[in-house]
């Protein structure tokens, strides 16, 4: 039963077959630039929240959404990846290919830790200024880890994507 769930689950989560090669490199390019931006746009909130007291909701919202949007552009691709690019990626340079994998995880944590500061940045804090502090300390070492787990996923991208000629 549960292999059934799991194999229906993966199924829904794979890329249409009638999405063209096309389409597929287009997003792929466009994914990467993504990346770099919001990487860039992460090392905002993680500068400015080092100022203790320093309320950014605009500039925590906006990097946060940005790097989602990135996490989910890659979580798009991942079947044409797995379909295409994974085994041959291996073969020809499995140091690349394991640079790859390590680019999705930290893709992946640069996505939570920004969700995590973002959360600890817009709670609020009425009445209690040590629970205030300690919201504002979480947010920021959520931001600046965030901002280097996502400059290292798009090192890491760029470097796979450089060779693969693209």
């Amino acid at each position: 039963m549960r292999e059934t769930s799991l194999r229906a689950w993966r199924a829904a989560c794979d890329t249409p077959a009638a999405v063209s090669s096309f389409l597929v490199s287009l997003l792929e390019r466009a994914h990467g630039h993504l990346g770099w931006l919001a990487a860039a746009a992460l090392a905002h909130p993680a500068w400015l929240l080092g100022k203790p007291g320093r309320r950014a909701p605009a500039s925590v919202i906006a990097s946060s959404a940005l790097v989602t949007a990135a996490g989910a552009a890659g979580a798009w691709l991942y079947g044409p990846y797995r379909e295409r690019v994974r085994q041959p990626l291996f073969a020809e340079a499995p140091r690349i290919g394991w640079l790859f994998e390590r680019k999705e995880h930290l893709a992946l944590g640069a996505v939570l830790l920004a969700w995590c500061g973002a959360l600890a940045h817009l709670a609020p804090a009425p009445g209690d200024p040590g629970r205030g502090a300690l919201l504002e300390a979480m947010a920021r070492r959520a931001f600046r880890a965030s901002f280097l787990f996502a400059l290292l996923a798009a090192l890491f991208g760029t470097v796979v994507a450089a060779q693969r000629g693209l």
